[in-house]
């Protein structure tokens, strides 16, 4: 004879009401049916489990522990379930996301606060690297997600969506001469120079800041290339260089610098956040990036 769910629900009930009539109401069925399925546990069992009085019935100290433990195996199987259809619709499990250096200050954070309120039993795990290697970690299959910047010249393969965009501002020393304006034009810092992220890092803000600069009118001084955004702005907390970032940089306190905005960008130099991804994913990507384009909205 098999311990079925069913069964173990019908004593628990009968357990709870110690009565009956009342057991059978709440499970839809009529009271012979219900003593018949409590006989059929007790020879499953081997113990007995209730004691019939006048008033309705009383469990057994072997009733009272099995109920419970009953109890127990029915909400462990509710849970699996769950959990199971949970990880089926990409609510739950584990996703494994990559990320380029320019987005780890602002974007990140708000990504991990957000997918902890609405995707609260999705795990994380983090890994920062370039937008080339990111890439090539897709197809090898070590990562799920990645946001980057720049689109992969090669991409047939994988997905591509992009999330938002965020303009490019400028960071000064605080000591420079115009570090107290609400904003500046470009071409006024021509006499300046510059430290540009390298290529390799961060490929599309180092392309559109020189880009932007010839097209204000002249070639940038180059003093230094730097491969993430800490070194970038080390430089020019150093008061040797001025330096194009995006305009969240302006909501990370980095001591001696001053962020401020570009009042002639041409919109065509945005920045593009972008997710990329492989076209069969695991189902937690497509769950993630239902609520992720709210979640990097430039404005938010």
């Amino acid at each position: 004879m098999d311990l079925t769910p069913r069964l173990l629900e019908q004593f628990t009930v009968l357990a709870e009401e110690k009565h009956y009539g009342r057991a059978a109401e709440r499970l839809m069925i009529s009271q012979p049916p219900l003593s018949q399925a409590i006989q059929r546990l007790e020879r499953i069992v081997g113990a007995r489990l209730l004691d019939r009085s006048s008033n309705g019935v009383e469990l057994t100290a072997a009733g009272a522990a099995f109920a419970a433990d009953a109890r127990h195996l029915l909400d462990a199987q509710q849970a699996a379930l769950a959990r199971a259809r949970r990880i089926a619709s990409g609510d739950a499990g584990e996703v494994r996301i990559g990320y380029v250096s320019g987005l780890a200050h602002w974007h990140m954070p708000r990504l991990l606060a957000n997918a902890a309120r609405d995707l609260p039993d999705l795990r994380i795990q983090l890994t920062q690297a370039s937008s080339i290697a990111l890439v090539e970690a897709l197809r090898l299959g070590s990562v799920d997600l990645a946001f980057i910047r720049t689109a992969p010249l090669q991409a047939d393969d994988l997905e591509l969506l992009e999330l938002g965009r965020e303009r490019v501002y400028v960071a000064l020393p605080e000591a420079h001469a115009l570090a107290g304006a609400a904003e500046l034009s470009l071409r006024a810092l021509q006499e300046d120079w510059f430290v540009f992220v390298s290529e390799r890092a961060l490929p599309e803000l180092a392309r559109k800041g020189q880009l932007m600069c010839r097209r204000a009118g002249f070639k940038p001084q180059v003093r230094a290339r730097a491969d993430d955004l800490p070194g970038l702005l080390g430089y020019v907390a150093s008061g040797l260089c001025v330096a194009l970032v995006s305009e969240h940089t302006a909501d990370l306190a980095f001591p001696g610098v001053r962020v401020l905005p570009l009042a002639d960008t041409d919109p065509e130099f945005s920045l593009a956040i972008r997710a990329v991804y492989r076209p069969d994913p695991d189902p937690a990507v497509p769950a993630l990036l239902r609520h992720t384009a709210s979640w990097f909205d430039a404005d938010s």
